[in-house]
This record gives structure tokens, C-alpha cells and sequence, in this order.
């Protein structure tokens, strides 16, 4: 496989910009939206897509794409269903992290903490704003659970739309939103020879912030 890529020699140099303790908020939250903002501002595709992290049963890592929702001063909202294999993990073990990289800014963002269901009257507004599709999509998808084929899938969705065709669709109790509420975020901004900032902010008692430099 003579054309095949040398992967270790796939880099890439970082130099757009840089994190200097002056210029960073003393609150981890208002950084995030900060930075929230310059992502949004930068046309960044899919730029609320983020690695959601869970602990299974078995004590074991599970991670996936999740798309954010939701940003207030307590966390970052996201929705799912409770049933699938994500949301039980959340439920019996509410720890998470969150990564979002945004190589367009050569920038990433860790968030870990703890994780609560949303209040009922949040996931129902937010499930009333998704499209028909969508919402017929909640009730005929078991998510996480196995079937036979695309066919049998597609009949479930097919008698879902029988179903509610006269009717507005209701938020199946179910589905619904989780909140990460942070006790550290870590901000890293990619800088040249890999001498990358990094900004560790940790909780303190109430709702101050410990911020630290990481060497990269």
C-alpha cells in the first residue's frame, strides 16, 4: 500500500492566536460563551457538535457526537432519550465531559462535571421547536436497542406517522434534556511548536473560579 499516508507525519502548525491570563474572564462560564460567540461569529460548521463522554456499566468510557442546545450561567443543556444507551449511563452514573474542537480557531474546550435532568416544562419547549420529522423520530426510534433492518425501522416511523397525523405530536416522556454543570472547563488554544495555552478553571466554594496555566 505504497500511496497510503505516513500518519505520523500528518501536522499541522498552530499560530492564529493566543490565551494570556489578562485577557481571559475570571469566569469560566463567561469565557465559554465568549468563545461560544467568536465560534458562532466564524461561520463554523456544525459548531454546537461536541464529544459527549459517559461511564457505562462496566465502569468503561463511551463517547459520542451530541449537538449542544443550551448555555446558562449553571451549564450546557443537550437532549436525548432517557432509554437509550447515553442517557441510562447518565442516569446511573451523572458524570459527564464534554470536548468541542473547533480547528477553524485552533481551539478546544474540555468541560467535565455533573450531569441532571432539565425541568419537564424546558424539554417540552424545546421538543414543540423541532421539525415534524424529528419529533415523529422520538416516538419510532427505541433508541440504542436492536432491530432487524432498515425496513422494520422505517415501518415503525411509517405507523408513527399514521399515528399523530391529526394531532400534534406530544414529547414522549422518554426524551428528553440533561444539563452538564461544570466543576472544571479547560480552554486550549493552539500555538506554535506546540507551546499551546492552556487554561485550567476549577470550581472553588460557591460560584468563584480557580484559574491555572497547564504546560502543554
Amino acid at each position: 500500500m505504497s500511496n497510503t499516508p505516513d500518519i505520523a507525519a500528518i501536522r499541522k502548525e498552530y499560530s492564529q492566536r493566543q490565551l494570556l491570563e489578562e485577557n481571559a474572564q475570571v469566569d469560566a462560564m463567561k469565557q465559554f460563551e465568549q468563545w461560544w460567540q467568536e465560534a458562532v461569529n466564524s461561520a463554523i460548521e456544525e459548531v454546537n457538535a461536541c464529544t459527549l463522554a459517559t461511564i457505562d456499566e462496566h465502569q468503561s468510557p463511551c463517547a459520542r457526537i451530541v449537538l449542544l442546545k443550551g448555555i446558562d450561567p449553571t451549564g450546557m443543556v443537550f437532549f436525548t432519550n432517557y432509554e437509550s444507551h447515553k442517557g441510562q449511563q447518565l442516569i446511573k452514573n451523572p458524570k459527564a465531559c464534554m470536548v468541542f474542537f473547533w480547528k477553524e480557531l485552533e481551539r478546544q474546550i474540555r468541560v467535565s462535571g455533573s450531569v441532571e435532568p432539565i425541568a419537564t416544562a424546558e424539554s417540552d419547549t424545546y421538543f414543540q421547536s423541532r421539525p415534524l420529522e424529528s419529533q415523529l423520530g422520538a416516538w419510532a426510534s427505541r433508541q440504542s436497542r436492536p432491530i432487524e433492518s432498515r425496513q422494520a425501522l422505517e415501518a415503525q416511523f411509517e405507523q408513527t406517522k399514521i399515528t399523530y397525523q391529526r394531532n400534534d405530536v406530544p414529547r414522549p416522556p422518554h426524551w428528553g434534556g440533561f444539563r452538564l454543570v461544570p466543576v472544571s472547563i479547560e480552554f486550549w488554544q493552539g500555538r506554535p511548536g506546540r507551546m499551546h495555552d492552556r487554561l485550567l478553571y476549577t470550581r472553588q466554594d460557591g460560584e468563584s473560579w480557580k484559574m491555572q496555566r497547564l504546560q502543554p
